[in-house]
């Protein structure tokens, strides 16, 4: 009795407000009533029996003169708030329900939508059902839900046409429901650390549906996130194995070749369990599809290889990739493309077995080398060819049956040389040199200036140079490596781009114990050719790294030279021919620096430059051939360079305090940004570039260091050579006039004769482009 009555209780004031706000022309009787219904939020009777329902009335009453009574403030309290504070899951099916009927306030439903999911709504209705706390509902019920969560793109977009939100569209809404999802993952783990036990089956309901709907694109960015929680957290692990478990059999596929680029972690031993994850990623992958990079299948088989348990899957992917790449009918009926990806398989495949496993399918091998060279070598298409060449040179190579080698004569290309780098690099011993001849009547050549020869050679391989690097003792290898290491990284793309990050990595932590000659130059030169090879990665690194702690300052201002001189390399045409050296050899070893000089180019020079590339000359006769047009590498990639830079400036460390007494560091970074900001001429992230750039000087355009000032008035004249003088009064606005004031004072008061110059010739370039755009 006692329960039934506090029910009948609010049942009665439920039915009362409803009816007050019916029938009632006060506007003090409609306020008093949605503040009754608010109060109930938190009662699990009202959230269960009455709330929807509120919800549709206040819907079906959209256009009621009572609403419209209410001001925008006592609306957004009252009248949203009951949507936004109650049950999410209710409140996402009751606005969906509302939009899809014909209503002449629909921008009203549209606007709390919006809100629904910038506040978080997403991610509370998530984790509502991973603590299963609401009420038990039907099947049907939670694949009506499941079906508005996921379809809400598409759904508001039929609605909406042309007057769609941004947030609404799929390239947002996804990637937002992703980082919901995680939301929800990441308080399970908490939960579960706690003592709480949670129920995933919901969350991965909703992540199969949005995967078979074409979406796993979308969560292919969680996949990275969901690496690093997993990497020492026991609990994420879990939580990992435990989503795709409950992925229903349909979805499964579409899940993981949603997360096939980082599967080790996170899905466990599935693959032992599913047989429909097993049949995905031991036969679909490999066989069937070949649209992923050589990376991906890296990860695949090393997964499978990983564990002890998965290792039979490995020979069984070998035997059967060897069966396919040895079918005379694939070599002539499919596609080069795929012939090649399973080319890759294979002898990643062979390249990850011991020796007990090689010596028990010796005979499989054999078999597929043998007949398969043939079908290959049958061929009349040169790149079937040339592939049946290599990989039977590297099977030949790893079984070694016997002490001759198979050796084929072909033309190497990026295709052969990245089918041999994917096997393990054995180098062979070198043959003695030939015995200088004795003959009397022979003059002998003068070796007064002969140098010994070194018992070390230098690597040949990318993988050699770095495992010397890290390991060897041997000043003279550790040199000849040194000194190797920038061409092969050049020459060898795609290894270099597997092993880019760690490899400058070690670069960065490397000393000069040995004393060797040119250390700093040709560590410098390896690590700038890892920065143009492997763009993104190798910046990720460099630009986290330099916040980070223990780094001395020499180190971090190595990271900015190297960005530097990559970014330098990166924004000068592909057909200039490079010399390692340039930019570094004339300062020394000792003082490495691409700051040569704080002046940027002078702006006569600068206006000349463009008053002629931008002039027509008309002559008669042979005129001289046009420039070749080459891409621009750095303008896509500006951003990387440039931006992560600007993030913990202003935290203090114990090592390092920027906008302290590291004020050299200080300065170089300043100066590093305005050589970022200077190549980004005429790229599109320019002018964001520029408007974060001068953000970020401005607070320290009085520093008492000259260096910094320096580096300040650098920044500013390189923004305005860099960004279009049409864009500086639009997107700079006030800040102009500000900017032209302090430059006018540092030109006439800064005791510091190179500011003064610097801010003379940043003053004529603003007041030219502010004159030009005033006068249009």
């Amino acid at each position: 009795m006692e329960t039934i009555t506090p029910n009948i209780e609010i049942r009665s004031v439920v039915a009362q407000c409803l009816r007050t706000l019916t029938t009632s022309a006060e506007n003090k009787d409609v306020i008093t009533a949605l503040q009754t219904l608010q109060s109930y939020l938190d009662e699990a009777e009202f959230r269960r029996v009455h709330f929807t329902r509120t919800l549709r009335f206040l819907v079906s009453n959209i256009q009621a003169d009572w609403v419209h009574s209410l001001k925008a403030q006592q609306r957004k309290e009252l009248w949203d708030g009951l949507f936004l504070k109650g049950p999410a899951d209710q409140t996402l099916l009751v606005l969906m329900e509302g939009i899809g009927e014909p209503s002449i306030n629909l921008d009203h439903l549209i606007s709390i939508t919006e809100r629904f999911l910038q506040n978080g709504g997403l991610a509370e209705l998530l984790w509502s059902y991973c603590l299963e706390t609401g009420p038990s509902d039907s099947p049907q019920l939670r694949e009506t839900l499941q079906g508005r969560i996921v379809g809400l793109p598409d759904l508001l977009a039929n609605k909406l046409q042309l007057n769609n939100k941004p947030l609404f569209l799929p390239q947002q809404y996804y990637p937002l429901l992703a980082t919901e999802i995680l939301s929800a993952l990441e308080n399970v783990c908490q939960a579960l650390r706690n003592g709480t036990d949670c129920s995933l089956t919901f969350v991965a309901q909703v992540l199969g549906k949005v995967c078979v709907q074409g979406q796993s694109g979308e969560f292919c960015e969680m996949a990275p996130r969901l690496s690093i929680h997993t990497r020492s957290d026991m609990v994420w692990q879990r939580v990992c194995w435990k989503l795709l478990q409950d992925v229903p059999q349909r979805c499964m596929e579409s899940v993981l070749t949603g997360l096939v680029q980082s599967v080790s972690r996170i899905i466990g031993n599935i693959v032992l369990t599913n047989k429909k994850a097993q049949f995905v990623i031991t036969h679909k992958l490999l066989l069937l599809q070949y649209k992923y990079e050589t990376r991906v299948l890296r990860v695949l088989l090393g997964y499978l290889a990983a564990d002890r348990e998965r290792r039979p899957l490995l020979i069984q992917v070998l035997r059967a990739v060897s069966q396919a790449w040895a079918n005379p009918s694939a070599v002539k009926h499919t596609p080069i493309e795929q012939q090649l990806y399973v080319s890759k398989a294979l002898l990643l495949s062979v390249n990850l077995l011991d020796d007990s496993e090689l010596h028990q399918l010796q005979s499989d091998l054999l078999q597929c080398m043998l007949g398969g060279m043939q079908s290959h070598l049958d061929s009349s298409v040169v790149r079937i060819r040339h592939m049946g060449m290599v990989v039977g040179e590297c099977l030949s190579s790893r079984m070694d049956i016997s002490e001759t080698k198979l050796k084929f004569e072909y033309d190497q290309d990026d295709e052969t040389r990245e089918l041999l780098s994917l096997m393990t690099a054995h180098s062979d011993d070198e043959s003695d040199p030939e015995p200088v001849s004795s003959d009397d009547e022979l003059t002998p050549y003068d070796m007064s200036d002969d140098q010994e020869m070194s018992a070390a050679s230098p690597p040949r391989y990318l993988r050699d140079c770095l495992e010397t690097l890290i390991s060897s003792e041997d000043p003279m290898r550790v040199e000849l490596s040194l000194i190797a290491a920038e061409d092969l990284v050049r020459k060898n793309v795609f290894a270099a781009r597997e092993i880019s990050v760690e490899l400058t990595k070690v670069l960065l932590h490397m000393e000069n114990k040995y004393n060797l000659n040119n250390f700093l130059v040709l560590r410098q030169a390896t690590m700038v050719a890892l920065t143009v090879i492997d763009c993104i990665p190798v910046t990720q690194y460099l630009t986290t790294e330099f916040y980070s702690l223990n780094y001395s300052l020499r180190q971090r201002l190595d990271m900015l030279e190297v960005l530097v001189f990559a970014a330098r390399e990166l924004s000068s045409p592909v057909s200039e021919k490079r010399d390692p050296s340039v930019g570094v050899a004339a300062t020394g070893s000792s003082g490495l620096s691409p700051y040569v000089n704080d002046k940027p180019v002078d702006w006569r020079q600068e206006v000349e430059k463009r008053i002629q590339s931008k002039t027509r000359r008309l002559r008669k006769g042979v005129t001289q051939p046009a420039p070749e047009a080459t891409p621009n590498r750095y303008a896509p990639v500006a951003g990387h360079f440039f931006f992560p830079l600007l993030r913990n400036y202003d935290r203090p460390q114990v090592t390092f305090d920027l906008l302290g007494s590291d004020h050299l560091v200080l300065g170089r970074l300043i100066h590093t940004l305005g050589v970022f900001m200077h190549l980004a001429v005429n790229a599109p992230v320019a002018t964001q570039m520029g408007r974060a750039l001068l953000d970020f000087v401005w607070s320290v355009r009085y520093h008492v260091d000259q260096t910094v000032r320096r580096g300040v008035l650098f920044a500013v004249c390189s923004l305005l050579m860099s960004v279009n003088s049409q864009n500086l009064l639009a997107d700079f606005g006030d800040q102009l006039f500000e900017t032209r004031s302090w430059l006018a004072d540092v030109a006439e008061a800064d005791p510091d004769g190179d500011c003064r110059d610097l801010a003379v010739q940043s003053l004529v370039l603003l007041d030219k482009s502010l004159k030009k755009q005033l006068q249009n």
